[in-house]
């Protein structure tokens, strides 16, 4: 059987995973829309945002009927939640001096892997920053590592994964940084969850490749956001209109075995925002399409 499709009772399964993370969506629709919109526009699953406005950060405690209605949602739509992009540690950042800030962190992050948990979630994303809104030092990156360590100890026992994404900022901008903190803390559930456009950012500052900055992640990698960027612009770049190689980094991934994607774009309030979803998609597969075909032909 080649590496494309596996056969399940005569149906073919893609080789490959292309999520849509839930902010290229309207944030008034609702989770049965939401997933509707994605399966449409031939997505395999979504990505969960939970951001640092207390809207998103409410729903870590969110009532047993409203998980088993989220789950409910996904059966019913045929398309799961699989990935959680815990956004809301960038204000509530794992390393602040406050320990308003730090200890919050630590409940989001611990309410965040136990929302996982319930919803059959395999990977939480949580941004690679120590501190945000204040200056890094080394007091800071110390709790980081502290607090971080604790929050995979939680992971271990929920098994559920905790992916490091790279990030715009000195701290953990490049897969290199990030492996630092997966080999200090040297669990199987935590990996790098690398975003291309801001490692193709950094590759841009340093002068370096992006590839091999990839390559340092080997055997450590969960998933992969593919979002484009221009030098010094890091969101709200369209596809097509920046510098990212997405055909060479999706090759690069592939290769080393990666199999998950998420196309990371925002809703802005355009009318046509469907069609933006369908045109990532679209993008996206073909590349993954390529590699998976090609993959088959070398068998």
């Amino acid at each position: 059987m080649g590496l494309q499709y596996r056969i399940t009772g005569g149906s073919r399964v893609k080789a490959y995973s292309l999520g849509l993370y839930e902010k290229a969506m309207p944030s008034s629709l609702s989770w049965r829309e939401k997933l509707k919109a994605a399966k449409d526009a031939g997505y395999d699953y979504v990505e969960i945002s939970i951001d640092e406005t207390e809207e998103k950060i409410g729903r870590l405690d969110m009532p047993g009927e409203e998980r088993l209605d989220m789950i409910k949602a996904m059966y019913e739509t045929g398309i799961p939640i699989r990935t959680m992009c815990v956004s809301a540690l960038t204000k509530y950042s794992l390393g602040n001096d406050d320990p308003q800030y730090s200890e919050r962190g630590m409940k989001i992050l611990e309410k965040s892997i136990q929302l996982a948990d319930d919803l059959g979630v395999r990977v939480v994303m949580i941004p690679g920053y120590d501190v945000y809104y204040q200056p890094s030092t080394l007091e800071t990156k110390r709790r980081y590592l502290q607090n971080l360590k604790k929050g995979v100890e939680m992971a271990e026992k929920a098994g559920v994964i905790l992916g490091l994404e790279t990030m715009e900022n000195e701290f953990m901008n490049t897969v290199e940084k990030a492996m630092k903190y997966v080999t200090l803390c040297g669990s199987n559930y935590l990996k790098v969850y690398p975003d291309i456009g801001n490692l193709t950012n950094a590759a841009v500052q340093y002068q370096s490749d992006v590839l091999e900055d990839l390559e340092l992640g080997r055997g450590n990698i969960t998933s992969m956001h593919l979002k484009e960027t221009k030098p010094g612009k890091y969101r709200e770049i369209p596809y097509g209109t920046g510098h990212v190689d997405f055909e060479a980094a999706i090759k690069k991934a592939w290769e080393m075995g990666i199999r998950r994607y998420v196309t990371e774009f925002w809703y802005k309030g355009s009318e046509n925002w469907k069609e933006d979803l369908v045109f990532a998609n679209t993008m996206m597969s073909e590349i993954l399409d390529r590699q998976s075909e090609g993959a088959c032909e070398a068998e």
